[in-house]
């Protein structure tokens, strides 16, 4: 029989394994638009090449392109940047490193195809997407985000920006990317000759969205070159002033990864400052909200008492009645601003 090429153990286990592991491991990111003639056998080649490595991570694969966020033993990390380029489009990729990273990021290796590596909403065929907008370094984006005329748009979903962003940019309350596309081009339809500066977590939204706004008739279209992580590195490195503020989301264990010490958000549940997102502890809801220490404590980690209450029944009565409950998770995926207010 074949190596398998997926995990067949349970998440849970493997979620326990890797919060109890003293391996070492470094959290990056990173995308490459190509075009694969065979997107599934490219699958299968890097699931058996990462496994051996030791990847643990979520990676997408599509005819256009791959798309991962891992954590990787940092022993490996060499290894690794050696495979890549036995790879012709993954040669000298740059990798995202993580800013805040405890190596507990990601605890199983899930590689899918998908028909896009991002899921845009877009019409390839109907504009030319390697009409990309400019590239900035964080010097070059703060150097021009400096001047007062310039729009600075933030292209990731409201749960992202919420916690934070960079000063002054613009926040569409998208919901998806694809969404938030049309979105953007409708807001600042009047500001088709300014310069527009768009951001996101690493630098793949932006690639396409750049590219979308020059076909909306956008005329100085630029894009911050590795999206928040790299400005990040860059700023520390270089020693620049950094005009991030708050947290920068991520879609692994962490949910975020601190750039300043400002806190921009607020508690869904008290409404006092608090930029810690957080599941729903109930398996049954599972929401994703911003909950203070306070809260978690009051509520168990859950969003509302009705969580808290059933998730202190035993396994078997909550088995037997989680489908007769309705809970926040069961309506909504994320919350919002206000939204848990009333559970008092």
């Amino acid at each position: 029989m074949g190596k398998l090429l997926h995990n067949r153990v349970n998440r849970d286990e493997l979620r326990q394994l890797v919060r109890q592991e003293e391996t070492k491991r470094t959290t990056l990111s990173f995308y490459a638009y190509t075009k694969l003639a065979d997107p599934h056998q490219f699958r299968d080649n890097l699931y058996a090449d990462f496994e051996t490595l030791g990847v643990m991570g979520r990676i997408y694969v599509a005819s256009e392109g791959v798309n991962a966020q891992i954590s990787i033993p940092s022993d490996h990390l060499e290894a690794f940047r050696a495979y890549l380029d036995t790879i012709p489009f993954l040669r000298d990729i740059r990798l995202n490193i993580a800013v805040e990273d405890d190596g507990k990021s990601f605890f199983t290796l899930a590689i899918k195809v998908r028909e896009k590596i991002v899921a845009d909403g877009l019409n390839d065929e109907e504009f030319d997407v390697t009409n990309r907008g400019t590239h900035l370094s964080a010097a070059a984006f703060n150097q021009l985000t400096d001047d007062p005329d310039t729009i600075v748009v933030d292209m990731r979903n409201y749960y992202e920006s919420e916690v934070g962003h960079f000063e002054k940019a613009i926040l569409p309350p998208m919901e998806t990317f694809r969404d938030g596309l049309p979105m953007v081009a409708e807001m600042l339809s009047d500001a088709r000759d300014k310069h527009v500066v768009m951001y996101c977590t690493g630098g793949i939204r932006c690639e396409k969205a750049s590219a979308y706004m020059k076909y909306r008739g956008y005329k100085n279209v630029y894009q911050l070159d590795g999206g928040i992580i790299e400005y990040a590195r860059q700023v520390e490195k270089m020693g620049l002033t950094n005009k991030f503020l708050g947290k920068n989301f991520v879609f692994d264990e962490r949910l975020g990864e601190r750039i300043s010490d400002d806190v921009v958000a607020t508690c869904h549940q008290c409404g006092n400052p608090s930029d810690d997102h957080a599941n729903c502890a109930n398996d049954a809801c599972h929401i994703l909200f911003i909950q203070c220490a306070a809260c978690k404590e009051k509520y168990h980690g859950c969003c509302s008492i009705e969580c808290s209450d059933f998730s202190s029944l035993s396994k078997e009565e909550r088995r037997i009645l989680r489908r007769q409950r309705v809970f926040n998770g069961s309506k909504y995926s994320k919350a919002k601003p206000g939204m848990l207010l009333s559970e008092e």
